[in-house]
């Protein structure tokens, strides 16, 4: 599968996190006419590329009649793919959905390194790549592997004294960011056709596939920059089986996983997660707009 981002723009995207978070937190909206409870399950969509996590959330909310329906796992709006929707009743149990394994199919350019470490931002460095080597590509993506550190990117909604990274960015203030730890699976070179790179990453949560660009343009002393990001699998849910936003009602309803199902199937199904990024459910109380948490069940 070739994702050569801007030659091929049509099929891939780049991952800016700048406008949404790659935390556990849950954001649905309410509405009278339906039971709280009355789909229980699990709809796995398919994001398009230029809508929101929230775009998504609403189209089917909207389609079907949900009270609530929630994103586990946000994605950015011009990248692409599996997005898991809870619905109504399954938002009790998002902890139990949420966990396990991500995998995407990501691209990256070599030679130019930017703020937001992907296309979308400015290039802040431009760097020789015609020494860099296939075997140069693939020693550098080894190293990748394991229980890693990284650091998260100023562009994105991990916040700083209650205020998110992105804004501080956008005003040109960068501050220091703590390293976390993050696991990479696995890592494969697709496509190397120099200065671009198609590859899958298979990661755990809360890993920016965009760091990892950037980090491996250092490593190969040229700088780089993620161009495409669809992800195929996030926990149990995987591309597969999912349905787009912009379907029918009876297309959505008929593609939800009953919530029983769901949790067996979730690799995170016999304890919620723990850590700064996993506090239950985050709703909007009413039309106050204030953050109301729900832990699970």
């Amino acid at each position: 599968m070739k994702m050569h981002s801007e030659r091929e723009a049509s099929g891939m995207i780049s991952g800016r996190q700048a406008s949404e978070s790659k935390s556990t937190a849950l954001h649905f909206e309410d509405s009278p006419q339906r039971a709280a409870g009355s789909f229980n399950g699990v709809i796995v969509a398919d994001k398009p590329m230029g809508w929101t996590s929230h775009d998504v959330v609403a189209a089917v909310k909207k389609k079907i009649g949900a009270r609530k329906v929630g994103h586990l796992g946000t994605l950015d709006p011009l990248a692409t793919g599996v997005l898991p929707l809870v619905i109504d009743g399954a938002t009790k149990s998002s902890c139990l959905l949420e966990g396990g394994r991500k995998d995407y199919i990501a691209a990256l350019k070599l030679g130019e390194a930017t703020d937001t470490y992907d296309s979308e931002g400015k290039v802040l460095s431009t760097g020789d790549f015609s020494h860099v080597t296939p075997g140069d590509i693939l020693r550098a993506l080894s190293g990748f592997i394991g229980r890693i550190r990284q650091v998260p990117p100023m562009y994105s909604s991990i916040k700083r004294a209650g205020v998110p990274l992105y804004r501080l960015a956008r005003r040109g203030i960068v501050v220091e960011r703590e390293a976390r730890d993050v696991e990479v699976f696995g890592i494969e070179a697709l496509n190397i056709a120099s200065p671009y790179l198609d590859f899958r990453v298979v990661c755990s949560r809360g890993t920016y596939v965009r760091s990892i660009c950037s980090d491996l343009g250092a490593v190969l002393g040229c700088g780089a920059h993620l161009t495409g990001l669809r992800r195929v699998a996030s926990g149990a849910f995987t591309i597969e089986e999912s349905v787009s936003p912009e379907a029918g009602k009876e297309a959505l309803i008929s593609s939800i996983i009953p919530i029983e199902e769901a949790i067996k199937r979730s690799s995170a199904q016999a304890l919620c997660p723990t850590g700064e990024d996993t506090h239950g459910i985050e709703t909007m109380d009413g039309g106050a707009g204030h953050a109301a948490k729900s832990g699970c069940g």
